[in-house]
C-alpha cells in the first residue's frame, strides 16, 4: 500500500471550523457493508438505526486545556503542549515546545496567564535518536512552589484545537471540544465521534435498549502527525495510553453472547478493543500503551460497527476506517459526502459503518 492510495481532494470550505449548533443534529452518512446501502440521516437518528441489544463503546477520556503560552527572559515567546506526566502522579510532565531550538535545561519561562513559571528540566530525544522538541517541564507558582500541572492547566490553559482549524480557541470550545461523558483527564485531542452525543440522545438510546460502556484512550498529539513514508507499512504509529476495565469486557461478552453488535464510537475506541484481543479471540482487561496500526487487510475481532468522523487525507485514521470498510468503498463514501456538502474533520459530521 502506498500513501497516495489514501489521498482525496477536499475543498477548503468543507472543513468545519465551528461545531454544529446542536451536537446530535450533525448529519450522519449511514453505510451498510453487507448490502452497500447508503442513507443520509442525523446523529439523533441513531435511536432508529441501532437495535435493542447493541452496545455502544465510548471513550471517556477528558481533553486537557493543554496549551500554555510562555515568555523567555529574552522576550521570545514559546508555546508548550502538555502531553503526559513522566510518571503517574508526577509533577514533571512531557511537553512539546515550539519553537524549541534555543531552549536550555534549567531555564525558567513566565506563563502568559497567571503568576506561574515553567522550568525546563531536561530535553528528551525523539524516537529517531535526534534532539526533539519534547521537554520535561515543571510548573511553579509565584512563591516558587511546585504546582500540580493539572491544576494549572485547568486554571490558565488553552483548549488544544487541531491545527487545521487555524483559529484561536474561544470560550465555547471549552465545552464543545469535550464529550458530555468525559471523565478521565489526559487527552490533548478530542475523541471526535463522541462530540455528537447529548445526554438526551444517550437516554433515548438506553430506552431503546442500546447499552453503553466506556473505555479510555488518551488521544496524543501524534493523532495529527502526518505519515511521511510512501510505504504505509513503514510508518511508526504514535503510542497512546489506554485502559480497558473489567466491566467493559463483561458488557462486550454479554452483548456478543446475546447476538448484539459492538458499536465502537470513534477510532480511539477501536484501537483499545482491538489492542486487547488475546490469541484465542477473547478480550483481556488491562491498561498500557498501544501502537496498534490498522490498515486494509487487518482483522477486526471485536468491533462490529463504527461511528466516526470524516478524517484527513493520508492519515492513519482514514487508513483505520479503510481497513474496516474497504479503501475504495470509504473513498467513494467520502466523495459522496463532499458532493452533498457534509462537514469534515473534528467539528464535522459523522459516518456510521454497519
Amino acid at each position: 500500500m502506498k500513501l497516495s492510495d489514501f489521498d482525496y481532494e477536499l475543498p477548503p470550505e468543507r472543513i468545519a471550523r465551528e461545531p454544529a449548533p446542536v451536537r446530535d443534529r450533525a448529519r450522519m452518512l449511514v453505510y451498510t457493508r453487507a448490502s452497500g446501502e447508503r442513507a443520509h440521516r442525523e446523529v439523533r437518528d441513531l435511536v432508529q438505526v441501532l437495535r435493542a441489544g447493541d452496545l455502544l463503546v465510548l471513550n471517556d477520556t477528558r481533553v486537557l486545556a493543554a496549551r500554555l503560552g510562555a515568555r523567555r527572559q529574552s522576550g521570545g515567546e514559546v508555546e508548550f503542549l502538555f502531553v503526559e506526566p513522566c510518571a503517574p502522579g508526577a509533577s514533571v510532565w512531557r511537553a512539546l515546545a515550539r519553537p524549541a531550538r534555543r531552549l536550555r535545561a534549567g531555564e525558567r519561562l513566565t506563563l502568559e496567564r497567571g503568576p506561574f513559571t515553567l522550568r525546563l528540566v531536561a530535553r528528551e530525544r525523539d524516537e529517531q535518536g535526534g534532539a526533539g522538541a519534547t521537554w520535561q517541564v515543571e510548573l511553579e507558582d509565584g512563591a516558587g512552589r511546585v504546582r500540580d500541572p493539572l491544576e494549572v492547566l485547568a486554571e490558565v490553559g488553552h483548549v488544544p484545537l487541531p491545527p487545521y482549524l487555524a483559529r484561536a480557541d474561544r470560550a465555547e470550545d471549552v465545552e464543545r471540544y469535550q464529550t458530555v461523558y468525559a471523565a478521565r483527564p489526559g487527552a490533548v485531542a478530542a475523541p471526535t465521534a463522541g462530540l455528537h452525543f447529548t445526554p438526551e440522545l444517550l437516554a433515548a438510546l438506553e430506552q431503546r435498549g442500546v447499552a453503553r460502556t466506556f473505555v479510555t484512550l488518551h488521544v496524543g498529539p501524534g493523532t495529527f502527525q502526518p505519515v511521511k513514508s510512501e510505504d504505509v507499512q513503514a510508518h511508526v504509529m504514535h503510542a497512546e495510553r489506554y485502559e480497558l476495565r473489567p466491566e467493559a469486557v463483561a458488557a462486550i461478552e454479554r452483548t456478543r453472547a446475546a447476538g448484539g453488535r459492538v458499536v465502537a464510537v470513534g477510532t480511539t475506541s477501536v484501537r483499545v478493543l482491538e489492542s486487547c484481543v488475546r490469541a484465542d479471540g477473547t478480550l483481556a482487561a488491562g491498561s498500557g500503551s498501544t501502537r496498534l496500526f490498522l490498515v486494509p487487510g487487518a482483522r477486526f475481532r471485536v468491533v462490529d460497527a463504527l461511528l466516526t468522523n470524516f478524517h484527513l487525507p493520508r492519515s492513519t485514521l482514514l487508513m483505520l476506517v479503510s481497513a474496516f470498510a474497504g479503501r475504495e468503498e470509504v473513498l467513494a463514501l467520502y466523495r459522496e459526502a463532499i458532493a452533498r456538502e457534509y462537514r469534515f474533520y473534528s467539528y464535522g459530521d459523522a459516518l456510521l459503518i454497519l
